[in-house]
């Protein structure tokens, strides 16, 4: 069946732009918080009810497509083939439940492997990332700027949990101190969705992670490609955007300079 790319962008919109608004109405109610993996790694049940929001409205319109998600509502995704919605229905859920800010939506299309539709929407501001596959990325109605001068690592502004400056079992922490000491300056956000988005907006340049699920970051990669920032794998490789994957993105010559001398995967 022929990917009808325009359709399926302004429907997903709509449905972004309609559970947004259900999550500010709702922001000061009291909340269901449960742990996962970890008591760091928190749900409530809005993101339940997000993601089942989008289950249900993605099996009705498309029941040919596929659901790659978080929090249990979507398919068991083997491979991108057809046509896959790679969805976090609250990125940044530590953000919602103490600050009621800086938290996003996440969604993402992939078609054959693909990926053709990007958005991130900042609920509480109001802001709608968005991409279609070799057409541009735009915030709100502005479309954002290619990334194309040159940048120095030593003025990079550089995005990352500074968990990874201490010792762990993933990544040579003395490399990402290295890093630390190198770039401008470092700043954390506590939404992967949002900070791959001030990726491509250029207000930063550089982004590493090693705990990634794809829905984390799927639709900030499909924006940040638009403006010709990239995403590797922390190997250098192409991610597969199916499992949880070590990852360096932003700028290309800051990627580069990082892959080259600053990642060393345990």
């Amino acid at each position: 069946m022929t990917f009808q790319k325009e359709s399926v962008f302004n429907t997903a919109k709509t449905w972004i732009k309609d559970i947004g608004q259900v999550i500010r109405t709702e922001i000061d109610q009291p909340r269901q918080i449960d742990t996962k993996t970890h008591p760091n790694d928190l749900v409530t049940e809005m993101d339940k009810k997000v993601e089942q929001f989008f289950a249900e409205k993605i099996r009705t319109e498309y029941p040919d497509h596929q659901i790659l998600s978080e929090e249990g509502f979507g398919d068991d995704v083997k491979a991108l083939s057809g046509t896959t919605w790679i969805i976090d229905p609250i990125d940044g859920t530590m953000n919602f439940i103490h600050q009621k800010r800086h938290f996003a939506i996440s969604v993402a299309v992939f078609h054959d492997h693909i990926g053709e539709i990007g958005f991130v929407y900042d609920v509480m501001g109001d802001v709608l990332y968005a991409a279609k596959n070799d057409e541009g990325a735009y915030k709100n109605d502005e479309r954002l700027q290619s990334l194309d001068e040159k940048k120095n690592l030593t003025e990079s502004i550089y995005l990352f949990n500074t968990l990874w400056t201490t010792e762990n079992n993933i990544v040579d922490d003395k490399k990402i101190r290295e890093l630390v000491k190198t770039v401008r300056g470092v700043r954390t956000y506590g939404s992967a969705a949002l900070e791959f988005c001030y990726l491509a907006e250029g207000i930063a340049d550089g982004y590493v992670s090693f705990t990634l699920h794809p829905w984390d970051f799927a639709a900030g990669a499909v924006i940040l490609k638009e403006v010709g920032g990239v995403i590797k794998h922390a190997n250098g490789r192409d991610l597969t955007f199916l499992t949880q994957e070590p990852l360096v993105a932003g700028h290309k010559d800051v990627v580069d300079r990082t892959l080259t001398h600053y990642i060393e995967l345990k």
